[in-house]
C-alpha cells in the first residue's frame, strides 16, 4: 500500500510539471520560468538600427528596454507565440523560434503576466489574436486594419478588455527634443511625413501597464 501511494504521488508531480500528450495544459515550465497562456513575451532592444531607434523614443524605465512583444499560448502540442513579426507578418509559431532568434542576437526575453483580475480576458484575447493571423507587418506604424506591428497586434487582441491604451506616438529623441535622425531618414525613404502625434502603441508602453506584472527573464542558452 505504501508503494502504491508513492507511485500516485510521483505521477501527480509529473503531471504537474510536464505537458502530457493529449492533455491540454495552461501552464508549463520552459527553461527557468513557469509560463501560461496569455503571458506576454517582450524582446530586449539593441542599441542600434531599428531596434535602438524604437527604444530611444519610447523607453520609460531604464530597467526595461524592449522592441518587440507577443502573446503566449500553451497547448497540448506545445508553446506558441502569437505576434506580428517584421520578417513573417502576423503568425502563430513555436516559442522556440523566437528564443533561437533572441539567443543569436544575445537579446533579453522578459515574461509579463496579466494581474489576477484580468486573467479572465485571456481566452477572448487569444481568439481575437487568431483572427489577425496572416496580415503583413505594418512598416509605417500608422494604424490601419490591413497590416499590423507587434504592439498593435497585442493591443487589438486585448482591446475588448480595454487593458492597453493608444497614445500619441512620438519619434523625437528625448535628449534633444528633435525628431530622431533614424526616424527622419526612415520616413523619408517611405516618402511620407513622420507621423508625430498620431495614435499608436509600443512595447515599452505596454510593459509599463498597471495591468501587468513581471514574471522574470528567460534564460537564453547559448
Amino acid at each position: 500500500m505504501k508503494n502504491l501511494f508513492g507511485l500516485i504521488a510521483i505521477l501527480f508531480w509529473l503531471n504537474f510539471i510536464f505537458v502530457l500528450p493529449g492533455k491540454a495544459q495552461e501552464k508549463i515550465f520552459y527553461h527557468n520560468l513557469r509560463l501560461q497562456t496569455g503571458d506576454l513575451v517582450f524582446v530586449g532592444a539593441k542599441k542600434d538600427q531599428l531596434s535602438g531607434a524604437i527604444n530611444r523614443v519610447t523607453q520609460r524605465d531604464e530597467n526595461a528596454s524592449f522592441d518587440h512583444v507577443g502573446i503566449l499560448e500553451v497547448s497540448e502540442s506545445g508553446i506558441f507565440i502569437l505576434h506580428a513579426s517584421p520578417k513573417k507578418g502576423s503568425v502563430r509559431e513555436p516559442l522556440d523560434s523566437l528564443v533561437t532568434e533572441a539567443t543569436a542576437k544575445t537579446k533579453q526575453l522578459a515574461v509579463y503576466r496579466l494581474t489576477d483580475e484580468h486573467q479572465s480576458s485571456i481566452p477572448e484575447a487569444i481568439n481575437n489574436a487568431k483572427t489577425l493571423l496572416g496580415k503583413p507587418y505594418n512598416w509605417t506604424y500608422v494604424l490601419n486594419d490591413s497590416s499590423l506591428y507587434c504592439s498593435d497586434f497585442v493591443e487589438r487582441s486585448f482591446r475588448d478588455a480595454a487593458l492597453f491604451q493608444l497614445e500619441p506616438m512620438t519619434f523625437k529623441d528625448p535628449k534633444t527634443g528633435q525628431t530622431d535622425t533614424y526616424w527622419a531618414e526612415f520616413y523619408k525613404k517611405l516618402g511620407m511625413e513622420v507621423p508625430e502625434g498620431q495614435p499608436g502603441c509600443n512595447p515599452n508602453g505596454l510593459a509599463a501597464s498597471e495591468h501587468l506584472r513581471k514574471v522574470g527573464d528567460l534564460e537564453l542558452y547559448q
